[in-house]
């Protein structure tokens, strides 16, 4: 696979295949089942500035803000903000109250400038927006229309929105109010729900990002060495199916997560995909994931793996 620059739909920004994904180096053990020390994240946030992959994706509610602290350490650390370099976060509700007005969402944003030490941010997502209703979300002063006026006063470059849930996340790309589209477990080897949404987004002339193709790591462990999808236990029918892409990769001589990454990566809709990274030599070594050579007909066989799942399973 070619390592080139993709545009991310009409924005502006050009894209490398990969994006570090910033949660893990916050540290969310709830989430990832493992620490991340303080000095480990911030080390890998370095790594990231410094490496191939130009663009690093972070939220206000990763670990509390966690992991723009550390990724704005790391920017200080580096000189600041290449310019060559696409920095995204978040926007979201207050995790302690629910509140997800407006106001929430501009104090929300203070605290993310405050912790990365930027004034302004090239991509800025309104996140998991199915914690409020679509009404309340579009409503005159809501949070559609903050984040449309941060683009406005330049404090974000590109917006876009960033959740889950197909259907909900559908109605949000169908207004035309945002330049990209961010899904996550929903678009990966078992999970293609997010299909649809996908060619609705580049219908508009969105950019298109996919996240959390590992379904949270058990697409790169196999199911060894866990048995969540998606951050959640994973029902059998989808357990035996991964063990099935388990044993096709095996036999192809071809690592579970290189197939997994490589899924997203070589879709022509996708400007980028994000993975999530805890220490410095995970950017490598997901490079050299995206690099691998991998034969079409591995992919067609997981496809007739996926296409036998029944369309309920997993997130929607």
């Amino acid at each position: 696979m070619e390592w080139t620059r993709r545009p991310l739909g009409g924005t502006g920004l050009s894209m490398t295949p990969l994006t570090v994904g910033g949660a893990p180096l916050g540290s969310m053990p709830r989430n990832f089942g493992y620490e991340v020390a303080a000095e480990d994240g911030i080390a890998t946030a370095v790594a990231a500035l410094s490496g191939p992959i130009r663009s690093i994706d972070t939220s206000c509610a990763y670990s509390d803000g966690e992991s723009e602290r550390r990724i704005g350490a790391a920017i200080e650390r580096v000189g600041g903000l290449p310019e060559d370099y696409v920095l995204a976060t978040k926007v979201t509700r207050d995790l302690a109250t629910g509140d997800f007005s407006g106001a929430q969402l501009r104090r929300a944003i203070e605290g993310s400038l405050a912790r990365l030490g930027v004034d302004r941010v090239p991509l800025l997502y309104l996140h998991d927006p199915e914690n409020t209703t679509f009404a309340e979300a579009t409503a005159p002063g809501g949070p559609v229309d903050v984040v449309r006026a941060l683009k406005d006063e330049g404090i974000a470059g590109a917006i876009g929105v960033a959740g889950g849930d197909t259907a909900i996340i559908s109605e949000y790309v169908a207004t035309g109010h945002f330049d990209v589209l961010l899904t996550h477990n929903r678009w990966t080897l078992v999970n293609r729900t997010a299909g649809r949404m996908i060619d609705l987004a580049v219908e508009r002339g969105m950019g298109v990002v996919n996240a959390a193709v590992l379904g949270g790591g058990i697409l790169a462990t196999g199911t060894g060495a866990s048995t969540r999808y998606g951050y959640r236990e994973a029902p059998e029918v989808l357990l035996g199916a991964i063990r099935e892409i388990e044993a096709l990769c095996a036999a192809a001589d071809v690592p579970l997560a290189a197939a997994a990454l490589q899924f997203s990566a070589r879709d022509p809709r996708i400007a980028t995909t994000i993975v999530g990274v805890s220490r410095p030599e995970r950017i490598a070594e997901s490079v050299a994931a995206v690099e691998l050579d991998i034969p079409d007909g591995l992919f067609a066989e997981i496809d007739r793996v996926a296409a036998t799942l029944p369309t309920d399973i997993g997130p929607r």
